[in-house]
Protein backbone atom coordinates (compact mmCIF):
# COMPACT_ATOMS: atom_id res chain seq x y z
CA UNK A 1 0.00 0.00 0.00
CA UNK A 2 1.26 3.46 -0.78
CA UNK A 3 0.22 6.82 0.59
CA UNK A 4 0.11 9.63 -1.93
CA UNK A 5 -0.73 13.25 -2.37
CA UNK A 6 -1.99 14.88 -5.55
CA UNK A 7 -1.76 18.58 -6.23
CA UNK A 8 -4.63 20.30 -7.97
CA UNK A 9 -4.07 22.30 -11.14
CA UNK A 10 -4.12 25.61 -9.24
CA UNK A 11 -1.44 24.47 -6.78
CA UNK A 12 -3.74 24.07 -3.82
CA UNK A 13 -2.41 21.78 -1.08
CA UNK A 14 -2.64 18.09 -1.95
CA UNK A 15 -5.41 15.64 -1.14
CA UNK A 16 -4.26 12.55 0.71
CA UNK A 17 -5.05 9.07 -0.56
CA UNK A 18 -3.61 5.59 -0.49
CA UNK A 19 -3.64 2.97 -3.19
CA UNK A 20 -3.06 -0.76 -3.01
CA UNK A 21 -3.74 -3.97 -4.90
CA UNK A 22 -2.55 -5.23 -8.29
CA UNK A 23 -1.53 -2.47 -10.67
CA UNK A 24 -3.44 -4.06 -13.53
CA UNK A 25 -6.61 -4.66 -11.50
CA UNK A 26 -9.79 -2.68 -12.18
CA UNK A 27 -9.82 0.52 -10.16
CA UNK A 28 -12.17 0.78 -7.17
CA UNK A 29 -12.49 4.12 -5.40
CA UNK A 30 -13.71 4.03 -1.79
CA UNK A 31 -15.37 7.12 -0.32
CA UNK A 32 -15.62 7.67 3.46
CA UNK A 33 -18.41 9.10 5.53
CA UNK A 34 -18.27 12.61 6.95
CA UNK A 35 -16.04 12.69 10.02
CA UNK A 36 -14.15 9.49 9.20
CA UNK A 37 -11.07 8.58 7.18
CA UNK A 38 -9.65 5.85 4.96
CA UNK A 39 -9.73 3.64 8.07
CA UNK A 40 -13.48 3.14 7.59
CA UNK A 41 -12.66 0.64 4.86
CA UNK A 42 -10.05 -1.36 6.78
CA UNK A 43 -12.32 -4.42 7.35
CA UNK A 44 -12.67 -4.97 3.60
CA UNK A 45 -9.21 -4.24 2.26
CA UNK A 46 -7.73 -7.73 2.35
CA UNK A 47 -10.42 -9.18 0.11
CA UNK A 48 -10.73 -6.13 -2.13
CA UNK A 49 -7.03 -5.84 -2.90
CA UNK A 50 -6.94 -9.45 -4.09
CA UNK A 51 -8.71 -8.29 -7.27
CA UNK A 52 -9.04 -4.50 -7.34
CA UNK A 53 -6.60 -1.66 -7.52
CA UNK A 54 -8.11 0.15 -4.53
CA UNK A 55 -7.92 3.90 -4.04
CA UNK A 56 -9.05 5.35 -0.71
CA UNK A 57 -9.08 9.06 0.05
CA UNK A 58 -9.55 11.38 3.01
CA UNK A 59 -12.03 14.22 2.77
CA UNK A 60 -10.60 17.75 3.10
CA UNK A 61 -9.69 18.43 6.71
CA UNK A 62 -10.08 14.75 7.56
CA UNK A 63 -7.34 12.23 8.20
CA UNK A 64 -4.22 13.41 6.36
CA UNK A 65 -5.98 15.74 3.88
CA UNK A 66 -5.64 19.48 4.51
CA UNK A 67 -8.75 21.61 4.45
CA UNK A 68 -6.99 23.92 2.00
CA UNK A 69 -7.40 21.26 -0.70
CA UNK A 70 -10.78 22.93 -1.15
CA UNK A 71 -9.28 26.27 -2.05
CA UNK A 72 -11.95 28.18 -0.12
CA UNK A 73 -13.53 26.54 2.97
CA UNK A 74 -15.50 29.63 3.98
CA UNK A 75 -19.24 29.20 4.65
CA UNK A 76 -21.32 28.37 1.61
CA UNK A 77 -18.40 27.88 -0.77
CA UNK A 78 -18.20 24.06 -0.92
CA UNK A 79 -20.47 21.71 -2.88
CA UNK A 80 -20.55 17.96 -3.36
CA UNK A 81 -19.58 18.64 -6.97
CA UNK A 82 -16.38 20.30 -5.71
CA UNK A 83 -15.56 17.24 -3.61
CA UNK A 84 -16.30 14.94 -6.53
CA UNK A 85 -13.86 16.80 -8.77
CA UNK A 86 -11.13 16.41 -6.15
CA UNK A 87 -11.75 12.66 -6.22
CA UNK A 88 -11.78 12.56 -10.01
CA UNK A 89 -8.36 14.23 -9.99
CA UNK A 90 -7.04 11.24 -8.04
CA UNK A 91 -8.42 8.87 -10.66
CA UNK A 92 -6.83 10.94 -13.40
CA UNK A 93 -3.50 10.76 -11.57
CA UNK A 94 -3.73 6.97 -11.85
CA UNK A 95 -4.20 7.23 -15.60
CA UNK A 96 -7.58 5.49 -15.47
CA UNK A 97 -10.55 6.33 -17.63
CA UNK A 98 -13.14 4.17 -15.87
CA UNK A 99 -13.57 2.97 -12.31
CA UNK A 100 -16.00 1.48 -9.82
CA UNK A 101 -16.99 3.52 -6.79
CA UNK A 102 -18.30 2.64 -3.35
CA UNK A 103 -19.15 5.25 -0.75
CA UNK A 104 -20.72 5.59 2.68
CA UNK A 105 -22.94 8.60 3.47
CA UNK A 106 -21.16 11.68 2.05
CA UNK A 107 -18.95 9.24 0.17
CA UNK A 108 -22.08 7.85 -1.47
CA UNK A 109 -23.24 11.34 -2.40
CA UNK A 110 -19.88 11.93 -4.08
CA UNK A 111 -20.35 8.67 -5.98
CA UNK A 112 -23.80 9.71 -7.15
CA UNK A 113 -22.43 13.07 -8.26
CA UNK A 114 -19.61 11.41 -10.21
CA UNK A 115 -22.05 9.02 -11.90
CA UNK A 116 -24.23 11.95 -12.95
CA UNK A 117 -21.46 14.29 -14.06
CA UNK A 118 -19.21 11.67 -15.66
CA UNK A 119 -21.43 8.72 -16.67
CA UNK A 120 -18.89 7.41 -19.16
CA UNK A 121 -16.32 6.92 -16.40
CA UNK A 122 -18.25 5.26 -13.54
CA UNK A 123 -18.62 1.58 -14.43
CA UNK A 124 -20.36 0.41 -11.25
CA UNK A 125 -21.59 2.05 -8.07
CA UNK A 126 -22.28 1.06 -4.47
CA UNK A 127 -24.23 3.54 -2.33
CA UNK A 128 -24.03 2.56 1.33
CA UNK A 129 -26.12 4.21 4.06
CA UNK A 130 -26.51 7.35 1.99
CA UNK A 131 -29.15 9.43 0.25
CA UNK A 132 -30.05 11.55 -2.75
CA UNK A 133 -30.63 14.32 -0.20
CA UNK A 134 -29.79 14.65 3.46
CA UNK A 135 -32.79 16.36 4.98
CA UNK A 136 -33.32 20.06 5.45
CA UNK A 137 -30.41 22.38 4.77
CA UNK A 138 -30.92 24.30 8.02
CA UNK A 139 -29.75 21.43 10.21
CA UNK A 140 -26.51 21.07 8.24
CA UNK A 141 -25.85 24.79 8.31
CA UNK A 142 -26.46 24.82 12.05
CA UNK A 143 -23.99 21.97 12.48
CA UNK A 144 -21.44 23.79 10.32
CA UNK A 145 -21.84 26.90 12.45
CA UNK A 146 -21.50 24.89 15.65
CA UNK A 147 -18.17 23.34 14.73
CA UNK A 148 -16.84 26.62 13.38
CA UNK A 149 -17.59 28.19 16.79
CA UNK A 150 -16.85 25.35 19.20
CA UNK A 151 -14.66 22.86 17.36
CA UNK A 152 -15.21 19.12 17.11
CA UNK A 153 -15.95 18.35 20.78
CA UNK A 154 -19.78 18.56 20.43
CA UNK A 155 -19.71 16.18 17.46
CA UNK A 156 -17.32 13.77 19.17
CA UNK A 157 -19.93 13.42 21.90
CA UNK A 158 -23.01 13.09 19.69
CA UNK A 159 -21.84 11.23 16.58
CA UNK A 160 -21.34 7.74 18.09
CA UNK A 161 -25.08 7.47 18.72
CA UNK A 162 -25.67 7.95 14.98
CA UNK A 163 -22.69 5.99 13.75
CA UNK A 164 -23.02 2.79 15.76
CA UNK A 165 -26.04 0.57 16.28
CA UNK A 166 -24.45 -1.60 18.96
CA UNK A 167 -22.33 -0.59 21.98
CA UNK A 168 -19.94 -3.38 21.08
CA UNK A 169 -19.26 -1.69 17.76
CA UNK A 170 -18.53 1.60 19.47
CA UNK A 171 -16.14 -0.15 21.87
CA UNK A 172 -14.35 -2.14 19.18
CA UNK A 173 -10.86 -1.16 18.11
CA UNK A 174 -12.16 0.29 14.85
CA UNK A 175 -15.05 2.07 16.57
CA UNK A 176 -12.76 3.76 19.09
CA UNK A 177 -10.27 4.70 16.39
CA UNK A 178 -12.98 6.32 14.25
CA UNK A 179 -14.09 8.49 17.15
CA UNK A 180 -10.46 9.52 17.62
CA UNK A 181 -10.29 10.40 13.92
CA UNK A 182 -13.41 12.54 14.33
CA UNK A 183 -11.91 14.42 17.26
CA UNK A 184 -8.88 15.34 15.14
CA UNK A 185 -10.83 16.62 12.09
CA UNK A 186 -10.21 20.26 11.21
CA UNK A 187 -13.48 22.06 12.08
CA UNK A 188 -13.20 24.20 8.95
CA UNK A 189 -13.00 21.12 6.74
CA UNK A 190 -15.86 19.39 8.54
CA UNK A 191 -18.01 22.52 8.32
CA UNK A 192 -17.30 22.90 4.61
CA UNK A 193 -18.49 19.31 4.05
CA UNK A 194 -21.65 20.14 6.03
CA UNK A 195 -22.20 23.09 3.70
CA UNK A 196 -21.94 20.69 0.76
CA UNK A 197 -24.49 18.30 2.26
CA UNK A 198 -26.87 21.17 3.00
CA UNK A 199 -27.24 21.93 -0.71
CA UNK A 200 -27.10 18.38 -2.08
CA UNK A 201 -30.33 17.12 -3.66
CA UNK A 202 -30.24 14.83 -6.69
CA UNK A 203 -33.69 13.25 -6.36
CA UNK A 204 -34.88 14.58 -9.68
CA UNK A 205 -31.75 13.37 -11.49
CA UNK A 206 -31.45 9.77 -10.27
CA UNK A 207 -32.96 8.41 -13.47
CA UNK A 208 -29.85 9.66 -15.31
CA UNK A 209 -27.48 7.37 -13.38
CA UNK A 210 -26.37 4.82 -15.97
CA UNK A 211 -24.05 2.64 -13.90
CA UNK A 212 -25.21 -0.65 -12.41
CA UNK A 213 -25.82 0.33 -8.80
CA UNK A 214 -26.13 -1.51 -5.49
CA UNK A 215 -27.77 0.35 -2.62
CA UNK A 216 -27.35 -0.68 1.02
CA UNK A 217 -29.83 0.61 3.59
CA UNK A 218 -29.29 0.06 7.30
CA UNK A 219 -32.16 -1.08 9.51
CA UNK A 220 -30.56 0.78 12.43
CA UNK A 221 -29.45 3.84 10.49
CA UNK A 222 -31.06 6.94 12.00
CA UNK A 223 -29.01 9.39 9.89
CA UNK A 224 -30.12 8.09 6.48
CA UNK A 225 -33.00 5.69 7.22
CA UNK A 226 -33.99 2.80 4.98
CA UNK A 227 -36.53 5.02 3.22
CA UNK A 228 -33.64 7.00 1.77
CA UNK A 229 -32.10 3.81 0.40
CA UNK A 230 -35.41 2.80 -1.16
CA UNK A 231 -35.68 6.22 -2.79
CA UNK A 232 -32.25 5.76 -4.36
CA UNK A 233 -33.02 2.24 -5.54
CA UNK A 234 -36.39 3.25 -6.96
CA UNK A 235 -34.94 6.23 -8.79
CA UNK A 236 -31.82 4.68 -10.34
CA UNK A 237 -32.71 2.50 -13.36
CA UNK A 238 -30.14 -0.27 -12.78
CA UNK A 239 -30.26 -0.37 -8.98
CA UNK A 240 -30.50 -3.31 -6.59
CA UNK A 241 -31.47 -2.71 -2.95
CA UNK A 242 -29.96 -4.63 -0.03
CA UNK A 243 -31.25 -4.05 3.52
CA UNK A 244 -28.55 -4.66 6.14
CA UNK A 245 -28.71 -4.98 9.92
CA UNK A 246 -26.49 -2.00 10.62
CA UNK A 247 -26.32 1.65 11.64
CA UNK A 248 -24.90 4.56 9.65
CA UNK A 249 -21.32 3.36 9.12
CA UNK A 250 -22.52 -0.17 8.18
CA UNK A 251 -20.02 -1.76 10.57
CA UNK A 252 -22.49 -4.12 12.24
CA UNK A 253 -23.17 -6.08 9.04
CA UNK A 254 -19.85 -6.31 7.16
CA UNK A 255 -21.02 -9.38 5.23
CA UNK A 256 -23.72 -7.31 3.51
CA UNK A 257 -21.15 -4.75 2.48
CA UNK A 258 -18.74 -7.44 1.27
CA UNK A 259 -21.51 -8.98 -0.83
CA UNK A 260 -22.25 -5.67 -2.51
CA UNK A 261 -18.57 -4.98 -3.12
CA UNK A 262 -18.33 -8.42 -4.69
CA UNK A 263 -21.15 -7.46 -7.04
CA UNK A 264 -19.10 -4.46 -8.12
CA UNK A 265 -16.26 -6.74 -9.10
CA UNK A 266 -18.53 -8.87 -11.24
CA UNK A 267 -20.00 -5.77 -12.89
CA UNK A 268 -16.67 -4.25 -13.88
CA UNK A 269 -15.55 -5.23 -17.36
CA UNK A 270 -12.04 -5.39 -18.76
CA UNK A 271 -12.57 -1.94 -20.25
CA UNK A 272 -12.00 -0.45 -16.76
CA UNK A 273 -8.32 -1.33 -16.93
Amino acid sequence: MTGNVVSTSDDRPPLHHDISGPQDGPLLVLGPSLGTSVALWDPYMESLTAEFRVLRYDLPGHGASPTQALGDPLPGRTTVADLAELVLALVDQQGRETFAFAGVSLGGAIGTQLALAHPERVGALALICTSAHFGGRDGWLERAGLVRREGMAPLTESSPARWFGDPRTAESELGRSLVQVLSAVDPAGYAACCDALAEFDRRQELRRVEAPTWVVGGKRDVATPVEHARELADGIPQATLRIADCAHLALEDPDAVREVLGELRRAVSSTSR
